[in-house]
């Protein structure tokens, strides 16, 4: 038998702070996360091949044979089929840029790419997710590729009367979802509403969007286009371009756009971020692999926030702020643009959000939805907290 390993490789550093808590392959762009993108493409289940602190969670599971593939890979149908034609201990390469090997059981641990002998060229295209801002980037087309994939065959559940559907483009709903007196604008791509979800009166959503199971759109919520509501998020007030992985609440009125959010964040009531400088420039944003802000080749880009953070009503974030995992933010005027990991406060300063603290939070908000912060959750929280001490030098 053959197992399919994704592998986070140096991707993991880029992608913080989404990965301080999760392997690559769980990030969530278009509608699946990337590793069910893979299941579904593949027809088989996936382990993960990450940091040694997240493996608990998200463990490592071999065979006698077994594929590992680029855990930052999008899949298509192109580089689905040179993968499956791939041979043993041959690794698939576009250029420099490690795409997939399959190797035997005893060669995964201490797997590096870089000591593969024997590789055959990839010719296709590649869509890689290198960097945050490409999580908003290529969720519009992801959208629509996870549409096609998930719903081959299968038949919507019926739309109200009182809603005003337009476009060409197929609305899809599935079943014991509510959708009352809103409008679904399907003319730039596609609708997706999934199980238990509920979109409450006159709410306006443009495609390509999406809506996961038991997600709520709150009444006259304004949804645009390439925007993603993952599990159990609530949606409200003006969202454009922007991924909350799940678990999340953006549930009153203020604009959130050209923004990634991880799992059980909050945001408070009338909070705005910023997408665009005043003087158009390309926006920077912090990276923690350079230790430093790095232009992001952007003009639109707007918060990136990680798990477990939220912030106040009225909250103001300024273009490209990223917000690490566990933190407070509260207060008048523009908070920093870099906030830390466990850090507690706002534009007039701030301080160590204490880790006790932070998990009790943490449980509490689990708590509602029927889950909890666990031995397992808190022991990835006390590692993300003693990793990124650095950085709270307040």
């Amino acid at each position: 038998m053959t197992h399919t390993i994704l592998y986070d490789g140096a991707l993991w550093h880029n992608l913080l702070p989404f990965t301080f808590t999760r392997p690559v392959a769980e990030i969530r762009v278009g509608i699946l996360k990337i590793s069910e993108k893979w299941e579904q493409w593949l027809n088989v289940s996936t382990s993960y091949l990450t940091e040694r602190y997240l493996q608990n969670k998200f463990p490592l599971n071999t065979d006698t044979e077994n594929l590992i593939i680029n855990a930052g890979l999008l899949p298509d149908e192109g580089v689905i089929q040179a993968i499956k034609t791939l041979p043993l201990n041959t690794g698939l390469f576009k250029a420099d840029t490690f795409v997939a090997v399959k190797i035997s059981d005893d060669q995964v641990e201490g797997f590096d790419p870089e000591r593969i002998q024997e590789k055959e060229n990839y010719d296709g295209s590649l869509s890689l997710l290198e960097h945050p801002w490409q999580i908003f980037k290529k969720n519009p087309e992801e959208l629509e590729k996870d549409f096609e994939l998930l719903n081959q065959g299968k038949k919507s559940a019926k739309l109200n009367e009182t809603n005003t559907i337009l476009g060409e483009h197929p609305v899809f709903v599935e079943d014991g979802a509510e959708v009352e007196c809103s409008i679904l604008n399907a003319q730039k791509g596609p609708i997706y509403i999934g199980k238990e979800a509920e979109v409450m009166e006159g709410s306006i959503i443009r495609g390509p969007a999406a809506f996961l199971e038991h997600a709520q759109v709150k009444m006259g919520a304004k949804i645009y286009e390439g925007t993603t509501f993952g599990p159990y998020c609530k949606a409200g007030g003006e969202v454009n371009n922007a991924v909350l992985m799940g678990y999340s609440n953006k549930a009153h009125d203020g604009f959130l756009g050209n923004s990634v959010i991880g799992e059980w964040c909050n945001i408070g009531a009338d909070t705005n971020n910023s997408n665009l400088k005043n003087n158009y420039k390309e926006v920077k944003v912090w990276n923690y692999s350079d230790n430093r802000f790095r232009s992001t080749g952007e003009k639109f880009c707007g918060l990136f926030m990680a798990d477990h953070s939220k912030c106040g009503i009225n909250t103001m974030f300024n273009t490209g702020t990223v917000v690490g995992v566990s933190a407070n933010i509260y207060g008048g005027g523009f908070p920093r643009v870099f906030v830390p990991s466990f850090a507690w406060g706002g534009a007039s300063g701030f301080q160590t959000y204490q880790l006790n603290k932070a998990i009790e939070t943490a449980d509490k908000m689990m708590e509602r939805r029927g889950l909890s912060c666990d031995e397992t959750e808190q022991a990835i929280l006390t590692e993300v907290f003693n990793r990124t001490e650095q950085y709270r030098s307040f």
